[in-house]
């Protein structure tokens, strides 16, 4: 039979080591997580080969004596939990710190060669401890200014078999730099600099405030098109605050890598919290674009557990449901204070296309087709007439909508954000002029807009909350566990207007449907609520449905493209975006106006 024996401890602290060092940004993150942890207020971070090479990490912390050197090198020893909070019950779940120091150095010590230099304030000179895949190499008195100095070289060196398999020098420098992005978003009063080789990267200024610092890390442009989000809300337990950074619906991205989550001033990458702010975003986002933000979520300690990841990147939450909800309804609260705003930057390629002037002037008798434009595959004489036919029909259409003022409309555009109506194009979008310029409205997106926010506060929720009774109520058959949660979460679901009881121990029987879901398929709403709250805890699924049968009203309620507007249908329009929230963008996140300044216009035409 086989013999059970103990493992040698080099192969002990290489298998603890493949936990907490999977790559070189595993490393990384737990060097610049100790840094912070030592009340760091300048951290630079040098990298070759995007940390294939080597990983250097300095900071000016509090630095460590000779002998908490070594001990920070031995496995399960740590500066990171008080001496009055050893061997406590729930002694892990006070820890306000990023991690262990004592599990991170020892971990990258047994697979690297670990240059480790520090100096505590006030000693006369530093001290050096060099590790070499393990086994101490020297030590000894070093100059070095107050702080701490980490370098790692030969990452994974003598473990081939985890060499082999790391990406390529780009790869892993991308996500090196994600790591120390997230890190320097959560604490914006520490200076940050980042240099690859011989480019620097990174330069971040201490003492900066988050929205600052968010927008300096992710996108400079999110400043202007961001809304800042601040919310407490009291619980039992203690406050729970959310703050951030958060995109307008309109500046979105094709991927979600440019969300950043943290919790307790921890990077996180959590499905709970990506669910809820796929959530938040529901009906103002298309489905295959993501948003762009930066939230940060604090609550007490006890209230959740970071230690159920090696390297921490994962949280579970003792009240899921209260954290996610709270997440999406201060996500949309905050959203609306955006109000008509809209990422609607003109254009630069069709800019550009209006700038372009003519190759050669234009003789006032030469024919159409000599001069116009080609169409794309029209290479015959005959086919460039037609297509310049077409133009030309298109360009001495009758006007579609005119802009005579009358009595009711006497205020100059001046006075409207907006602008005032002069016009219809292609019956699909209205042209205004404003004080600073000229506004494009796509018609039937604003109003898709404007129907659905007045379906909302309009009193449409009464009716949404009111049931429609099924003539015979329906048995719908589910597995137990299924049934149990669906009748403990009976009382949320009513409210709604989805009434229902239980009826054995694999069946619910369905009395009534929600009003504006009465038409739904009773079976398949509850299965998909039951997942929803098997996998999150709760049903924002039911509550995001109706939302998006209101965005299907409203899509079919508004103007059409192709309708002839009146100038007073255009200005009564034009009026309503200017006091509704979120007018900025439709129901997909596409933009329902556009703004060409009064300089962008001047330029068309050369003046400037």
């Amino acid at each position: 039979m086989p013999v059970i024996r103990r493992l040698p401890e080099t192969l002990i602290n290489r298998i603890a080591a493949g936990e907490v060092v999977e790559r070189p940004a595993s490393a990384l993150k737990e060097l610049v997580e100790n840094a912070i942890d030592a009340g760091a207020t300048r951290i630079a971070v040098s990298l070759v080969d995007g940390g294939l090479g080597r990983i250097e990490v300095v900071d000016d912390g509090c630095g460590m004596l000779p002998d908490e050197m070594a001990l920070a090198l031995e496995r399960h020893a740590t500066s990171k939990l008080p001496e009055t909070l050893l061997g406590a019950d729930g002694a892990l779940e006070q820890v306000a710190t990023l991690g262990f120091r004592g599990e991170a150095l020892p971990s990258i010590a047994s697979v690297a060669r670990l240059v480790l230099e520090s100096r505590p304030h006030g000693a006369p000179q530093g001290w050096r401890r060099v590790t070499d895949h393990g086994i101490v190499a020297e030590e000894g008195p070093c100059a070095i200014p107050p702080g701490t100095k980490v370098r790692v070289e030969q990452l994974f060196g003598q473990v081939p078999a985890r060499r082999k398999f790391l990406r390529s020098a780009r790869s892993e420098y991308a996500a090196c730099l994600d790591v120390v992005r997230r890190l320097a978003m959560a604490r914006p009063d520490i200076a940050f600099t980042l240099h690859h080789g011989e480019r620097r990267i990174l330069q971040l200024q201490g003492g900066e405030g988050h929205a600052a610092r968010i927008a300096q890390v992710i996108d400079r442009d999110l400043a202007d098109n961001g809304v800042t989000v601040d919310w407490l809300r009291e619980t039992e337990q203690g406050p729970m605050r959310l703050t951030g950074l958060a995109g307008l619906p309109t500046f979105n991205r094709g991927v979600a890598d440019h969300q950043y989550l943290f919790v307790n001033g921890r990077p996180v990458k959590d499905r709970l919290l990506t669910g809820a702010v796929r959530g938040a975003y529901a009906e103002m986002l298309a489905r295959d674009r993501h948003a762009v933000l930066a939230l940060f979520i604090h609550l007490p300690p006890a209230e959740l557990d970071v230690n159920v990841h090696p390297a921490k990147t994962e949280v579970r939450f003792r009240d899921a449901p209260g954290v996610r909800g709270f997440i999406v309804s201060g996500l949309r609260q905050s959203l609306a204070t955006g109000g008509r705003r809209s990422a609607q930057a003109a254009d630069a390629a069709a800019m550009a296309r209006w700038q372009t002037p003519p190759s050669a002037p234009i003789a006032a008798q030469t024919s159409a087709a000599a001069w116009s434009p080609q169409p794309a595959g029209a290479e015959t004489l005959r086919e460039q007439v037609a297509a310049w036919q077409g133009f030309e029909g298109l360009a001495t259409a009758a006007p579609q909508g005119r802009a005579e003022v009358s009595a009711n409309e006497p205020a100059p555009a001046a006075q409207h954000p907006l602008g005032v109506a002069r016009g219809q194009v292609a019956q699909t979008y209205i042209v205004a002029e404003a004080e600073d310029g000229l506004v494009l409205v796509d018609q039937h997106a604003a109003h898709e807009r404007l129907v659905l926010e007045r379906l909302r506060a309009g009193g449409t929720a009464a009716k949404v909350a009111a049931s429609q009774a099924l003539l015979m109520p329906e048995v719908v058959d589910l597995d137990e566990p299924a049934c149990d949660l669906l009748e403990d979460a009976s009382a949320d679901m009513a409210r709604f207007g989805l009434l229902y009881e239980r009826f054995g121990p694999g069946a619910l029987l369905v009395r009534a449907m929600p009003g504006v879901l009465a038409k739904a398929d009773p079976p398949s709403l509850l299965r998909d609520l039951a997942d929803d709250l098997r996998q999150n805890g709760m049903a924002l699924l039911l509550e995001e449905r109706i939302e998006h049968v209101l965005a299907t009203m409203a899509c079919h309620g508004s103007v059409r493209a192709g309708r002839v507007l009146s100038i007073n249908e255009m200005n009564a329009l034009l009026r309503e975006m200017e006091v509704t929230p979120r007018s900025g963008q439709c129901n997909h996140g596409r933009p329902t106006w556009v703004k060409l300044s009064a300089a962008e216009v001047a330029k068309l035409f050369g003046r400037h």
